[in-house]
């Protein structure tokens, strides 16, 4: 099952949030306060931030986390799937798809691409989301942290 975070689930999505910033999945960790900054922004509004937690066996198994944007490009707003991660007990079930299809039903008329990146060495990942429809960009992403 796929829900909306609330407040009572803070502590278990920092928890999940601090094992994925320490997997293979991430190019390094982040720093705690990251974690609390993103829970207060999902909790303050969904404009740009929203967090979902995923149950199986009356557990939570793992979280998404998506970001919104605008975009000329796409025509319209844009939600970027920003993290993934799955617990690894509850990893092969069908999660991940319930997921993409949940975000699908929810997005509404104005969201008009679902955008994410993924590491290229994660080929089990890729496999999910080029059958879901997903395509590879021929764009490098840049970045410029803490601009001043």
């Amino acid at each position: 099952m796929i829900r909306r975070f609330t407040e009572k689930d803070r502590e278990i999505y920092i928890e999940m949030a601090r094992e994925f910033y320490h997997s293979d999945a991430v190019l390094h960790p982040i720093p705690d306060e990251y974690f609390a900054r993103t829970v207060e922004e999902a909790l303050r509004s969904d404009s740009y931030a929203e967090i979902f937690l995923f149950e199986c066996d009356a557990e939570t198994a793992g979280y998404g986390l998506t970001a919104k944007t605008f975009s000329q490009e796409a025509g319209g707003c844009v939600w970027w799937i920003e993290e993934i991660y799955i617990r690894e007990k509850f990893r092969s079930r069908g999660l991940g798809r319930e997921f993409f299809r949940y975000l699908e039903e929810e997005k509404g008329r104005d969201v008009t691409r679902l955008r994410l990146e993924v590491e290229a060495d994660n080929t089990r990942a890729v496999s999910l989301y080029e059958r879901l429809g997903y395509e590879v960009l021929d764009y490098v992403q840049m970045v410029k942290d803490d601009p001043k």
